[in-house]
Order: structure tokens, then C-alpha cells, then sequence
């Protein structure tokens, strides 16, 4: 863990930083985050400003603090805290597109965001102390953006227990799972992605013509671990129901580089990684980072006449990247469970909120105002796109279901037996990768 540091110390530093910078936020949050799942031991230390609570600007356009309009009185503003920068292309962006859905919804909300909010970035500012300094000037809500504040959020909750928090992840309000805390004013919010990546898979394996597909992973964790065992059912199942072919013959390869986005100098380079994909024979790459790495290599390699195509993750527009070369994009729409639990906030009946982990809407996976989980069609697809509503429809419908067993473990050992059908908690927390895929299970 990083040492925790004095109050006046870390205002010190923070400010040096923020002159470095040649911004400052309105008020600099004062003390130390904590390490991510993995965490990274950072080299360099770039801080960004406090971002206008009504739009994702780049870290270099950061108004100044005469520049962010002040919220009126009666406005009901929320915090939004996210690990990465608010342009990122994935993750982050996603939960900034959902801060502008709520707003569209809801008169009178508006969002405070401070972005990139992780040990490289920030290393001398921890996530409850981003909360405090929020709450300070008014937030009524906060909202943690990724699995590395899970800590934070519950720290946060148990100081303030009148201040709703949420939490998007984690699963500490999970009364049947295996971390239940008992704070009724934290909110665990997620999505079903392993749908979306089952679809990512599915597409890969309908595109690929060597046969390997490379997953570009983030840190290894139960989530990652499962998002890419999803990806890897998905493409095992239409492999061998559409392709025809033997899962013996198809490889799946997953490479984590320890973080959820690039961390110069910490993390393996994805750029590079992607790159000995592409040189070993790997045509179809999924993504599970934050950052849109797979869609710029396989834009460069394609643009070199190499044919190769990707699946980008977590924005609706990710395919916009390299349309020509993109399967398709799995994607979390935030607005819709957010505008559920500010309104309950609002009318008073936000404690003990449910625990949400919400499948798509499979009536329209692409409703934006009803499915948490959704899958962008890319133009690489081609003829492979009726294949790929097929498998949809199956999933939708149930006649498709890829948890149930017999499914083992790269161990041997089983993750489902025979018959059986995976339950949530199997499948949240998932302990290894699953066999028949290469890469590390910790």
C-alpha cells in the first residue's frame, strides 16, 4: 500500500503538481489512493484538474475554476470519480456518456468529475479523499467508477452514511454474496457484459481465418477473469455450431498487461503487444482494456495490407476507430440504472438499494434507455453478421446457454459439472481461466 501521508504534506505535493500542470481544480483533494487489484508502482506523476461537471474535455482543456459554472442552489449535484481520463474511448467515456443521459433525464442534476484518479496519475490522492473534498462543495451523491474504489466507496459510505454512494462494480451490497457489508447507503451497480463479450467472442470466431484469437486483457481479477472465459465460450460455441469445426483447431490466447489502461514504464505496452499478436498470426483481437489500443494497431496493420480486425469494448461508438476492420463493440450503457438509483436518492429510498447486476434488454439490446449491456454491429462482420444474429437471438431466447456444464477449469478441476448450470455467485466469482484457453489464470 502506498504510506498514507499528512494532511499538509499531500496538499504540498498536490499543489506543486497542479502548478506543474499550470491548472488547479477548485479545491485539490488531499491525500493518498489506494493500489488498484494489481497495483502498479508509478514512475511519473501527471495530474489532471477537476473536469466542468457538463462535459468530457481533454486533460489539456481543464477550464479554470472561474470558468465551471456554478450549480444553483436547488440543483442536485453528483460527483463522478473515474480511475481514467474522460476521453478515453472506453470505460471512462461510457460513464461520462451516462452523466449526460442523467442529465437529459433528470431536471436539476448536474456532475462534478474528477478524471484519472489512479496511483500514476494521481499519486498522492486517494479516492476518499476526491469524495470529501466533493461532498465539501455540495455533491449529494458520489459515484466510484471502477473496481479499484471498492475500498473507497465503502470508506466513503461509512463517513457519510447520509450520502448515497455507488459504487459501478463491486459487490459489497451483495447481500448473497461473498463480501456483503452490511452499509445501506452503498449501491453496487453492473452490467451483464459477460453477454456482450460471449457476442464479442462469437464474432471473432466467425472472422478469423488462422484460426487464433488474441484477448487484450487489463489486470486478472475475478471480473477479467470472467469477461474473458465469457469471450472464450462465445467463440468455442460458434466455432464449431457455425465454422464447423473442431474446438481442438481454434486458439485463444489472453495477455494481461496489469492495468486497466497503459501505464508507460509499469505496465506491459499494449501497442506492443498487440503488434506480436498481429506478427504471430493472431487475425482477430478482443479488447477488454479501457483504451483503444487493438483499434489503432489493427487500423495500422490493415492500412499494411495484413488481415486482421478487432473488437473494441465498452463505447457504442468504438467501432468509428477503424470501421473497416471492426466485428463490433460490447458496450455498458450507464444512463438508464443511474437515472434509477439518483431518482430513489432524490425521493428518499435509496438505502438498501438492490444489488444490481442487470442482463441486456434482450427485447433490444441496444435500447438506450432500457439495456445496461449492448453490442454495436461492425462493418467487418459482413456476410458473418447473419451468423452473428443467430447467435443473439439465441441467447435471447434461452436456447443458447454457455454456463452450463460440463465446462472445467484450466486445472482440469470442474467450473460446472455435467448438467449443471453455472450459478451467479460461480460465475462472479470465477477462479480460473477456463481450459482450452493460453494465459494466466493470476
Amino acid at each position: 500500500m502506498f504510506a498514507k501521508r499528512d494532511t499538509v504534506a499531500a496538499l504540498a505535493t498536490l499543489g506543486l503538481l497542479l502548478a506543474a500542470c499550470g491548472a488547479a481544480p477548485t479545491a485539490a483533494p488531499t491525500a493518498v489512493p489506494p493500489k488498484p487489484t494489481d497495483p502498479p508502482k508509478p514512475t511519473a506523476a501527471p495530474v489532471a484538474a477537476t473536469v466542468a461537471p457538463t462535459a468530457a474535455t481533454k486533460p489539456t482543456d481543464v477550464p479554470k475554476p472561474t470558468d465551471v459554472p456554478k450549480p444553483a442552489a436547488t440543483d442536485y449535484k453528483i460527483g463522478l470519480i473515474l480511475v481514467g481520463p474522460p476521453n478515453d474511448g472506453g470505460w471512462n467515456q461510457a460513464h461520462v456518456e451516462g452523466s449526460k443521459y442523467v442529465m437529459a433525464k433528470i431536471p436539476g442534476v448536474t456532475f462534478e468529475i474528477v478524471d484519472k484518479v489512479n496511483p500514476a496519475d494521481r499519486p498522492n490522492v486517494k479516492g476518499t479523499q476526491v469524495a470529501d473534498d466533493l461532498i465539501a462543495r455540495g455533491a449529494k451523491m458520489i459515484i466510484f467508477n471502477s473496481d479499484d474504489f471498492k475500498d473507497d466507496a465503502l470508506e466513503t459510505a461509512k463517513k457519510y452514511p447520509k450520502i448515497p454512494v455507488i459504487h459501478a462494480s463491486g459487490d459489497y451490497s451483495w447481500k448473497d454474496g461473498m463480501a456483503y457489508k452490511n452499509q445501506p447507503n452503498l449501491a453496487n451497480l453492473m452490467g451483464q457484459m459477460e453477454y456482450g463479450k460471449m457476442m464479442a467472442g462469437c464474432a471473432a470466431a466467425l472472422n478469423t481465418e488462422t484460426g487464433k484469437i488474441a484477448f487484450l486483457g487489463p489486470l486478472v481479477n475475478d471480473e477479467t477473469r470472467r469477461l474473458a472465459s465469457a469471450a472464450y465460450l462465445g467463440a468455442k460455441y460458434c466455432w464449431e455450431t457455425y465454422r464447423g469445426k473442431k474446438a481442438a483447431d481454434l486458439q485463444f490466447k489472453v495477455t494481461w498487461i496489469g492495468f486497466w489502461f497503459n501505464i508507460p514504464g509499469v505496465t506491459l505496452d499494449p501497442t506492443k503487444v498487440m503488434n506480436e499478436f498481429i506478427n504471430g498470426g493472431y487475425d482477430v483481437t478482443i479488447s477488454g482494456l479501457d483504451t483503444p489500443e487493438a483499434a489503432q494497431e489493427t487500423k495500422k496493420a490493415a492500412a499494411a495490407g495484413k488481415k486482421v480486425k478487432f473488437v473494441h469494448y465498452d463505447l457504442k461508438t468504438g467501432c468509428d476507430i477503424a470501421p473497416d476492420s471492426c466485428l463490433g463493440s460490447p458496450y455498458f450503457n450507464w444512463g438508464p440504472e443511474y437515472v434509477k438509483a439518483i431518482k430513489a436518492a432524490q425521493d428518499g429510498k435509496f438505502d438498501n438499494y438492490p444489488f444490481v447486476w442487470a442482463e441486456p434488454d434482450w427485447k433490444d439490446i441496444n435500447n438506450v434507455d432500457s439495456s445496461m449491456v449492448g453490442f454495436t454491429m461492425g462493418k467487418g462482420l459482413g456476410a458473418t453478421s447473419a451468423d452473428m444474429d443467430k447467435f443473439v437471438k439465441g441467447l435471447a431466447d434461452k436456447s443458447i446457454n454457455l454456463w452450463k456444464g460440463p465446462i472445467k477449469y484450466q486445472d482440469g478441476s470442474d467450473f460446472v459439472k455435467a448438467g449443471e448450470t453455472a450459478t451467479p455467485k460461480q460465475i462472479w466469482y470465477m477462479a480460473q481461466l477456463l481450459q482450452g484457453m493460453d494465459g494466466q489464470s493470476k
